[in-house]
C-alpha cells in the first residue's frame, strides 16, 4: 500500500518541477538575486506566512491541529520580521503591504482555514518542507548573491530548534501516514497542495512582472479542483 507521504510528493512532482523552472526561481538557483526583488518577495512571504501560523494556530479541526505540535520548529513570521527590519528598516510595517498576487494567496488560506481546515496540511506541507529541503542551499546562494551585513537578512532559512531537517521531514512523513484520511480527503489534499504550488508560481512571477500566466493557472487549477 502507497502511503499518503508517498502520493502527496508525487502528485505534486510537476508541481514542483514547475515552481523550480519559474525566472526567478531559476535565476535565484544560478545564483542571480536581485536584492530589490528578493526583498519584496519576502515581504509578501511575510503576509503568507503570517496569515497560516495564525490559521493554524486558531483550528479546531482535529486533522489540522497535528501540524500545532510543529509551530514552534517551524514558524517563519518571526524570522520574516527579523529579515524586513534590516532590508526595510525599523518602520518597515508602514512600508510594506500585500501585493496582488500575495493577496490571492492569503485568501485562500483564510478561505479554507474555514470552509475546509484540513486542507491547510496541504499549504503547511507544501511551504514548510520545501523550506527544510531547500533552506540552506538558498541561503548560501543567497548569502553570496546579496551579502548582506554580519548574516542579517536571511534569518528566514534558519531553524535552531531543528538540527537534522532530514531525520525531522521523515518523522513529519510519518505523522501524515497516520492521519486518518479517506481517499477523498487525500485526493483533495493533493490538488490543494498543487493549488499551493501554483500561488508560490504566481509570487515568484509577479516579482519577475509575468504574473497574468501564473494567475489563469490558478483560476484553472481551482476549477479543476472544483473549489
Amino acid at each position: 500500500m502507497v502511503t499518503f507521504s508517498k502520493q502527496i510528493k508525487e502528485g505534486t512532482k510537476k508541481s514542483h518541477s514547475a515552481a523550480e523552472n519559474t525566472k526567478f526561481v531559476a535565476g535565484f538557483l544560478r545564483g542571480v538575486v536581485d536584492p530589490e526583488k528578493y526583498s519584496r518577495l519576502i515581504a509578501n512571504f511575510y503576509y503568507v506566512y503570517d496569515t497560516m501560523e495564525q490559521r493554524i494556530d486558531e483550528t479546531k479541526d482535529p486533522l489540522a491541529e497535528v501540524l500545532q505540535s510543529w509551530s514552534a520548529d517551524l514558524n517563519r513570521t518571526s524570522t520574516l520580521e527579523r529579515d524586513l527590519r534590516y532590508y526595510y528598516g525599523p518602520m518597515w510595517r508602514d512600508k510594506l503591504e500585500p501585493s496582488e498576487a500575495c493577496n490571492k494567496y492569503c485568501s485562500r488560506i483564510n478561505d479554507i482555514a474555514e470552509k475546509d481546515p484540513y486542507l491547510l496540511i496541504a499549504h503547511h506541507y507544501t511551504r514548510y518542507i520545501g523550506d527544510l529541503s531547500g533552506g540552506q542551499i538558498l541561503k548560501g546562494i543567497a548569502e553570496k548573491a546579496l551579502q548582506p551585513l554580519d548574516g542579517e537578512g536571511l534569518h528566514f532559512y534558519e531553524f535552531p530548534r531543528i538540527e537534522d531537517a532530514k531525520e525531522w521531514k521523515t518523522n513529519y512523513r510519518q505523522v501524515l501516514d497516520t492521519l486518518e484520511l479517506d481517499d477523498a480527503m487525500k485526493d483533495a489534499l493533493i490538488e490543494e497542495a498543487n493549488n499551493a504550488f501554483r500561488l508560490n508560481m504566481y509570487l515568484f512571477d509577479e516579482v519577475e512582472g509575468s504574473a497574468t500566466k501564473s494567475l489563469w493557472k490558478i483560476f484553472l487549477g481551482f476549477i479543476k479542483g472544483g473549489n
